[in-house]
């Protein structure tokens, strides 16, 4: 039984509060339900934890979520200065039709499975917005470098700073591919295989098909122009060499001609 049970309206947040939250702790309470873990959180409310670093909170009080989030920090790594966070509201309509429309998400009724579902799309939402931040600061730094290589002024340090944007885009990869898998049903679907239709309507409300592949194109193309501005750095640094190699030999034979005019 849900805390919260007959309430209406039920404040919802997701907060991606670091790089990974160690459950494991969490997991030897009493919670909810487990895979995701759901647990009880504040006087009447409930929190679905992640293991990529997000947390769904459910009728908590400003002061509930603060002391929340406080007591979390100590599970998380790489916390976040400033977290990606999505607010939604929770109503409760017999008659209604299940779908969000406008910040809000209306329910025929709310159990732990549904409250789950919620949490699921929620956390997507707010790691694909994360991952969109981060790619649109890169589009920012790697056009600059772009321009300062088309104007010969590209520099070897600019070199490291292009792997750095490189091993960038493979974490996020990474982290969309392996560990939020983005695309792919949630496990809480093969034992309640009734909540699939809710979990779909989500799915595209919230536009996580659309927004994932976006970003895969936006990784690729970052991707690309960083190994082909990498590329031609190295490509004049090889030149650079061979003309240093060029000019030295050079000035080896105009010694020796010159030694040997002065010997005659």
């Amino acid at each position: 039984m849900l805390p919260f049970e007959g309430h209406s309206p039920i404040s919802v947040q997701a907060i991606g509060v670091g790089d990974r939250i160690d459950i494991k702790a969490l997991e030897r309470t009493e919670p909810l339900a487990t895979s995701p873990l759901t647990i009880r959180a504040g006087d009447q409310g409930a929190a679905v934890l992640f293991r990529y670093g997000v947390a769904v909170l459910f009728n908590l009080s400003p002061v509930e979520e603060a002391s929340f989030l406080e007591h979390l920090a100590s599970l998380v790594t790489l916390p976040r200065d400033n977290p990606e966070n999505e607010r939604a509201e929770i109503r409760i309509d017999q008659n209604a039709r299940e779908q969000a429309v406008d910040g809000i998400i209306w329910m025929k009724e709310l159990d732990v499975e549904r409250l789950q579902i919620i949490a699921d799309v929620m956390a997507r939402s707010v790691t694909l917005a994360e991952s969109e931040a981060s790619v649109a600061s890169v589009f920012d730094t790697i056009e600059p470098l772009a321009h300062a290589l088309q104007r010969g002024a590209a520099r070897s340090r600019q070199a490291n700073e292009l792997l750095r944007h490189i091993g960038g885009t493979l974490i996020i990869q990474h982290k969309m591919v392996g560990r939020v898998r983005v695309e792919e049903s949630p496990e809480l679907l093969w034992e309640f295989p009734h909540l699939e239709r809710l979990y779909r309507r989500l799915f595209e409300e919230y536009e996580l098909r659309e927004r994932h592949s976006a970003l895969e194109r936006k990784l690729a193309l970052i991707s690309r122009t960083a190994e082909t501005l990498l590329g031609l750095l190295h490509h004049r640094s090889s030149m650079r060499v061979e003309w240093y190699i060029v000019i030295l030999i050079v000035a080896e034979i105009l010694i020796m001609v010159g030694e040997i005019l002065f010997l005659k």
